[in-house]
């Protein structure tokens, strides 16, 4: 039996999780579905600790993203964060 560490099988499941929203622009209802069903798996075969993993995993990926992002424009990351998650 092989096991694989943690931030690996979280960062196949961030790449799943964005993969399901990203891969059908024309059926968003069906990426939103396999997201729940992802998370949905993770919690009964992990808990919370698996959903915890996730999470961060997931929010380490998006600050990355972002950082990319605001170099590239030439902004600071928090900036960028700010007015891409203002309401």
């Amino acid at each position: 039996m092989s096991h694989r560490a943690p931030e690996s099988q979280s960062q196949r499941r961030v790449f799943a999780a964005m993969h399901a929203v990203l891969s059908d622009d024309h059926n968003y209802e069906r990426g939103l579905t396999a997201l729940r069903d992802l998370v949905d798996q993770i919690v009964r075969e992990e808990g919370s600790t698996g959903l915890c993993d996730f999470t961060l995993a997931l929010s380490l990926g998006l600050a990355s993203a972002l950082e990319r992002i605001a170099h590239d424009h030439g902004l600071a990351a928090d900036d960028l964060a700010e007015v891409w998650f203002a309401d």
